[in-house]
């Protein structure tokens, strides 16, 4: 083990730790990596989300009130009406709050991962069981995208 000035440790290569030292760094840099994609993913869902959720909302209100204020508006209200099905057809194809939220606990996971192994990688002595561990986590980030949200415990 060599102690460079700045105080930090390194271990040699030839260390039996040193492999399961450089996994969980690759797992940590994995983490970061996904932890980010999964962020920039949620706000791209919730920006599909506003973008055909919001002129739905609006051309839906629009036609109802064209629709009913005379007789010569009712075709243009009709083309409103159709439009605001399209966007709401198109936001339930995509399904994109369902995606922001999947990738909102995505994220959150990843960043679990992270931590532990940033708080692995501090430690002096590191063991397979760490490493396990650390293993089971990225497999709960992994299945966070597909997991629905914990429902509440009825009581």
């Amino acid at each position: 083990m060599a102690t460079p000035a700045d105080g930090t440790t390194r271990l040699s290569p030839n260390e039996p730790a040193h492999g399961l030292r450089a996994e969980i760094e690759r797992l940590r840099d994995e983490a970061t990596h996904q932890r980010k994609l999964a962020h920039r993913r949620a706000e791209f869902w919730t920006k599909t989300d506003i973008v055909l959720g919001f002129p739905a909302a609006l051309l839906a209100g629009t036609a109802g009130t064209a629709g009913l204020a005379s007789a010569d508006a009712r075709v243009p209200a009709a083309l409103a009406a159709l439009a605001s099905a399209g966007f709401a057809a198109g936001a339930g194809f995509l399904r994109s709050d369902t995606r922001r939220r999947a990738n909102k606990r995505a994220r959150h996971a990843w960043a679990s991962v992270e931590a532990k192994a940033t708080v692995a990688l501090a430690q002096q002595h590191v063991t397979p069981e760490l490493l396990g561990d650390l293993l089971e986590c990225r497999q709960t980030a992994l299945a966070a995208y597909d997991a629905e949200e914990p429902r509440p415990v009825a009581s």
